[in-house]
């Protein structure tokens, strides 16, 4: 007979890890959403047309393992093969897909201590020892601090949350620093104006490049993600993929996403409008007594010079108006992250300010 003293309690087996936290979603409907990156304006004409020509009834069947269709759309856009390219749900799950890939050695892989907060908990998650590098008293990411030991190197690149975007040099000289190592370049923010490594495909079979259609093609509920690089890596990729969840992205997706790439003229447009309003916001709050560094992403990261952001975080809150503040780690504590809005959005989030700033 077993008595409760014989054997282990079943909670010690559960998961102990800190999870990823979001943006606060709330539940009303007059608000102003500003705390989670995405795109105010809604997805290309042709992708709200996919979604409604979809023919239900084709459900019944699996989509393509390896969403073949948009595979091919992506990889004439950009000039690479199409077998060069992933596809998966979001960039978060090509990101998870590839820490499961490419980390499996003893040695701690590297990325910044002020990046993108999932970072950590996939290593957590897996199991990957990981180092974290401070960046600069600016925030900016300093290469050669990669010139070091390591199991792989994760660069997201526009970085978050401070928005700053570095050019082609910067990611040659941590590439020529880790022959060694697989080094990613996260892009999910890069069409606002970022410098994409795709250049450096050409050069370093060891580079694999991410991005996500949740930004700038205004698909964040749709949930569509890739991957652009060399052979063995996208081999990997789909190795990680089939072993785990072998068909990621379903037909409607696909179709979807296929749309938003035939509309280039729709994209650039948005995309236009959203550095001009980012522009402006800029240097409104700069003349409101922020600090803001130059953003490449459709977002800014905002300090106040004598004013608390927690203090500011609240008071737009009791506004209906959500933007991001960070309470770790500490080094950004002071600051927010905002995302850029519509015209009218933004008019509404300076007015508030102005009322709290006086």
């Amino acid at each position: 007979m077993i008595t409760s003293g014989d054997h282990m309690n079943w909670k010690d087996n559960l998961i102990k890890i800190a999870p990823y936290v979001a943006g606060e979603q709330p539940d009303k409907r007059d608000f102003i959403k500003l705390n989670a990156n995405e795109n105010p304006y809604p997805p290309a004409p042709g992708v709200i047309k996919a979604i409604e020509d979809f023919r239900g009834a084709d459900l019944k069947k699996y989509p393509d393992a390896n969403a073949r269709p948009l595979m091919k759309a992506i990889a004439e856009d950009l000039g690479v093969d199409a077998d060069n390219v992933f596809v998966g749900n979001g960039s978060d799950d090509v990101l998870a897909l590839s820490f499961r890939a490419f980390f499996n050695s003893d040695k701690p892989i590297v990325f910044p201590d002020i990046t993108y907060s999932f970072y950590p908990v996939w290593c957590e998650m897996l199991g990957i020892p990981y180092r974290t590098l401070p960046v600069g008293e600016d925030f900016n990411i300093n290469a050669g601090d990669y010139n070091c030991e390591n199991g792989g190197v994760v660069i997201a690149n526009p970085n978050a949350p401070t928005g700053i975007g570095r050019d082609l040099s910067f990611m040659r000289e941590i590439l020529d620093a880790n022959p060694g190592s697989v080094v990613i370049s996260d892009e999910a923010y890069v069409d606002f104006g970022g410098v994409s490594a795709l250049p450096l495909l050409r050069e370093y079979d060891n580079l694999i490049v991410i991005r996500t259609f949740s930004k700038s093609r205004s698909m964040a509920g749709m949930r569509i993600g890739f991957a652009v690089g060399g052979d063995t890596l996208i081999s990997a990729l789909r190795a990680a993929k089939d072993s785990y969840n072998s068909y990621p992205l379903d037909s409607v997706a696909i179709a979807a996403g296929c749309a938003s790439v035939a509309d280039r003229a729709y994209f650039e447009s948005t995309l236009k409008k959203v550095m001009a309003t980012r522009d402006r916001l800029t240097a409104e709050l700069r003349a409101m007594g922020f600090e803001v560094p130059d953003s490449s992403t459709n977002f800014l990261f905002a300090h106040h010079k004598s004013r608390k952001a927690a203090d500011i975080y609240d008071f737009l809150k009791s506004r209906d108006i959500y933007v991001r503040h960070f309470r770790k780690p500490e080094r950004i504590s002071d600051h927010l992250r905002i995302t850029i809005g519509t015209d009218e959005e933004t008019d509404r989030l300076t007015a508030a300010l102005h009322e709290y700033l006086g």
